[in-house]
C-alpha cells in the first residue's frame, strides 16, 4: 500500500488558506446563560431577604469585635489546634499499628478505629465530660491523684472527645499512605542497613507526609468547624459565648451571623495556608520526579566509548 503524504497546515498552499473576507461565526451557548441568569436570580433572591429581613445589622457589627466573641474564638482555634495535633498523633501510631506484623497491636488499632468512628461525635463529647461517673478518681502511682471531675475540665473533654474522634480517621488515612509508597523504597532501604524503625522515619513517613497533606488540610478546616460542639458542654467557645450573650439580649440570628464571619475569616486562612503548603510540597515532588527520571534517561543513554 502505497504511503501518502502528509501535508501539515503549514504546507498548505497559500490559495487553500482562508481570506480575509471569511465570516467567522462563534458558537453559541445558550445553556450558560440560561444557567448563569437563573444563578444571579436565586443570588438577588437571597440577598434581599436577608435585607428586608428582620436582622439588626447594627447589632452584628457592635458583637462582631466584642472582647467575649474574640475571647471565645481564641478558645475556638486553642480547642481546635490541640484536638487537631492530637487526632494527628493518634492517626500515626495507629496507623502504623494497623500494619504492624503483630496481631495483638493490629487487633488494638482496628478496635480504636471501630468504636471511635463508630459513634457520633457529639456523643463522645459528652461521655469523655461525664468520664467522672465511670473513673471517679484518676490515680497514677507516685505521679497523680486527683479527683477525675477536676481533670477532665470542659476543654480536656472538648480536645479529648475531637482529637480521638479524629484520629480515628486519620488512622486509616495513614494507613493507606503508608501502603502507598513504592515497596521498592523499604527493600531497597534494608539492603542499605537500615532497622525497619529507620526505614520508617527517614524513608516512609516523609513521603506519606507529603501524601496526605491535602487530607489534614481539610481536618484542620473540619475541626475547626467541629469545636462548635463544645458549646454542648460548656466550654466557652465563640458559639457559647453567643449563645450566653443571646440569651440576654434576644438578638438570636445577630449573634449567629457573628459567629459565622468568625468562622469563614479562619477557614479562608486556612484554606489559603493549605493552598501554599500543597504548592510547596508538590513543587518537591515535581522537582524529585524530574530528578528521578533524568537520571533514567542518562542510565538508559547508549554507552560511550571507554565506558564500562
Amino acid at each position: 500500500m502505497p504511503h501518502l503524504p502528509h501535508h501539515s497546515p503549514a504546507a498548505l498552499p497559500l490559495i487553500d488558506l482562508p481570506g480575509p473576507d471569511v465570516i467567522v461565526r462563534r458558537l453559541h451557548h445558550p445553556g450558560r446563560w440560561i444557567s448563569g441568569g437563573i444563578v444571579l436570580l436565586l443570588l438577588a433572591i437571597i440577598v434581599r431577604a436577608f435585607a428586608v429581613g428582620q436582622i439588626q445589622w447594627t447589632v452584628v457589627g457592635q458583637f462582631l469585635t466584642a472582647g467575649v466573641i474574640v475571647t471565645g474564638f481564641g478558645w475556638t482555634l486553642l480547642i481546635s489546634a490541640c484536638a487537631l495535633a492530637l487526632g494527628v498523633a493518634l492517626g500515626f501510631a495507629f496507623g502504623i499499628m494497623r500494619l504492624s506484623e503483630n496481631p495483638i497491636l493490629r487487633f488494638a488499632a482496628w478496635l480504636y478505629v471501630w468504636i471511635f468512628r463508630g459513634t457520633p461525635v457529639l456523643l463522645q463529647l459528652l461521655i469523655w465530660f461525664n468520664i467522672a461517673l465511670v473513673f471517679p478518681r484518676l490515680y497514677i502511682p507516685g505521679l497523680v491523684d486527683e479527683r477525675m471531675v477536676d481533670v477532665v475540665t470542659p476543654f480536656v473533654a472538648a480536645v479529648l472527645g475531637l482529637g480521638v474522634n479524629e484520629g480515628s480517621y486519620l488512622t486509616e488515612v495513614v494507613r493507606g499512605g503508608i501502603g502507598s509508597v513504592d515497596r521498592g523504597q523499604k527493600e531497597a532501604a534494608h539492603t542499605l542497613g537500615m532497622t525497619p524503625g529507620q526505614t520508617m522515619r527517614r524513608i516512609i513517613l516523609p513521603q506519606t507526609v507529603r501524601l496526605i497533606l491535602p487530607v489534614l488540610g481539610n481536618s484542620a478546616i473540619g475541626m475547626l468547624k467541629f469545636s462548635s460542639l463544645a458549646a454542648t458542654i460548656a466550654m466557652g467557645e465563640m458559639l457559647n459565648a453567643a449563645q450566653r450573650i443571646y440569651f440576654i439580649n434576644g438578638a438570636v440570628i445577630e449573634l449567629l451571623f457573628v459567629c459565622a464571619v468568625w468562622y469563614l475569616a479562619g477557614t479562608t486562612v486556612l484554606s489559603i495556608g493549605q493552598y501554599y503548603l500543597e504548592r510547596h510540597f508538590g513543587r518537591d515532588a515535581a522537582t524529585a520526579t524530574s530528578d528521578r527520571r533524568g537520571f533514567w534517561a542518562w542510565a538508559r543513554r547508549p554507552a560511550a566509548r571507554g565506558e564500562a
